[in-house]
């Protein structure tokens, strides 16, 4: 494995971490752990689960941006091989007036925007990271962390506990090592939409080589993509009034979801019908979120990544190629800077800006998906106009273009 080509230096006050716990086994986890490695400090991973989560019928885009942090550590391939690229999106009125088309990221060499289930996205990087040597520990719930004279102190929900000079919470929406950090930490803010989506197979629609369609429907908003296999990836945003909890959503039967969104797409033009009528029971559904923004993203020898930093809303696409680009950023930050200090205030100034651009920027999509009539009047009349004079590539380049030079050496300015 590729090691630094800068010398190690030696945790928290002055000297270089060699040892970090990472807690969540999600997207960020995995690939923290190994962007770590290649700096010279091992990592362990402490995932809550007993085991993998399934994930039925959710999937997810992994954009260009987040496929090119991977390059860096020589890690895409395998994410890659388990998803499908989809570098357009092409846009529909519910009258089936076509809006106009967007690029789903920039296309480096090699790399395009793809869409992937994400247990197969999870799979990938866990068993990835398994194979350079990093250590995965399955059913550990973060209970506690503290700093410690040498380090930090992490105490697991089982009565175990792990030491390590850092702590980097990879763990997700609802991180608990967010509220250790900050006890009057934001907590996730419910965008008032419903995600569902699953798989449907045997319907009569063509191919849509390397595209998703997008329809905004009269009441939702609805997205597919047909595989060459037939095999056709859908997903659904609705309008929700109050935040349902899970067992809410878990009483629902899928047969019962199916028929609010036959209710919700009727009379609109599209294949939403013909989808959903061959979509089985792999079904998945759930309350959208964001963050506000988190004011406290270190203190001591601990600091968090990813979605438990800046959890996006999915209308960005965004989530996952955040995370990565996180994980990598950071491991550079430990490589080069004196202590973990210096390196987590240097990580929050090279991110900061940017994630919270890329928050507010879904939110503002969020609000074209559940609109009332009049508004839904000007969003088709503008949309044809802004997506050919203002979606451009170039337009867009500041959201897919972003590269991590892991050869370039980062400073305490950064």
């Amino acid at each position: 494995m590729a090691r630094s080509r800068y010398p190690v230096r030696m945790n928290n006050r002055g000297q270089r971490p060699k040892s970090a716990i990472v807690v969540g086994c999600g997207i960020g986890g995995p690939v923290v752990a190994m962007a770590l490695e290649r700096a010279g400090i091992n990592a362990i991973i402490y995932e809550a689960h007993e085991r993998a989560a399934d994930y039925v019928g959710s999937f997810l885009n992994t954009a260009s941006n987040g496929l090119d942090a991977l390059r860096v550590l020589d890690a895409q391939a395998d994410v890659l091989a388990a998803g499908f690229p989809t570098p357009r999106m092409v846009m529909w009125s519910g009258t089936g007036k076509r809006l106009g088309e967007v690029a789903n990221g920039l296309a480096p060499p090699g790399t395009t925007s793809i869409t992937i289930r994400r247990g197969a996205l999870h799979r990938a990087l866990r068993d990835q990271a398994l194979r350079r040597g990093i250590r995965i520990q399955q059913g550990k719930r973060l209970a506690s962390a503290e700093a410690t004279p040498t380090g930090v102190v992490a105490r697991f929900e089982d009565g175990s506990g792990a030491t390590g000079d850092i702590l980097i919470g990879s763990d997700g929406l609802h991180s608990r090592t967010r509220q250790i950090l900050d006890a009057t930490a934001p907590k996730p803010r419910y965008t008032g939409l419903l995600s569902l989506g699953g798989c449907a197979h045997g319907t009569t629609l063509a191919p849509t080589p390397d595209t998703f369609h997008m329809i905004f429907g009269k009441r939702g908003f609805f997205g597919y993509s047909v595989r060459p296999s037939g095999e056709v990836y859908w997903f659904a945003n609705m309008a929700w009034r109050g935040e349902p909890t899970p067992e809410q959503l878990a009483a629902v039967s899928p047969g019962e979801w199916k028929l609010r969104l036959l209710e919700l797409y009727d009379g609109d033009a599209g294949p939403a019908a013909e989808i959903l009528h061959a979509t089985a029971d792999e079904l998945a559904a759930y309350p959208i979120h964001d963050l506000p923004a988190v004011p406290t993203w270190h203190r001591g020898p601990m600091v968090i990544i990813g979605d438990a930093a800046h959890a996006t809303s999915p209308s960005s696409g965004q989530g996952a190629s955040l995370a990565i680009e996180d994980a990598v950023v950071l491991a550079k930050c430990l490589r080069d800077l004196p202590g973990s200090a210096e390196a987590f205030v240097a990580f929050e100034r090279l991110r900061r800006g940017r994630v919270e651009r890329v928050v507010r920027y879904s939110a503002r999509i969020d609000t074209s998906k559940a609109i009332g009539p009049v508004g839904r009047w000007f969003r088709d009349l503008l949309m044809p106009v802004a997506l050919k004079h203002f979606v451009s590539p170039a337009a867009h380049a500041w959201l897919y273009g972003y590269h991590v030079d892991w050869n370039e050496r980062t400073s305490a300015a950064a």
